[in-house]
């Protein structure tokens, strides 16, 4: 659907290629972790690993609203 008034802007494919980067990043971040974690007592680890994969989340609504309207939030 087009509309006369709708241009494409940059922050799409930018937003697109750093959610990629990021996610590669926390990924590398994570997997350095998990050793030194899988040494603890499995009621810690619990916790800790449900955190690592929520975690990620928090900054994506602000992100994706960034990336769609431009503003932060």
């Amino acid at each position: 659907m087009n509309r006369p008034d709708w241009k494409p802007t940059w922050r799409k494919p930018v937003g697109i290629i750093a959610l990629i980067v990021a996610m590669i990043l926390y990924v590398v971040l994570v997997v350095t972790l998990i050793e030194p974690i899988s040494r603890w007592h499995v009621l810690l680890q619990v916790p800790v690993y449900l955190i690592l994969g929520v975690v990620w989340l928090l900054p994506l609504k602000r992100f994706l609203i960034w990336m769609e309207t431009g503003r932060w939030g």
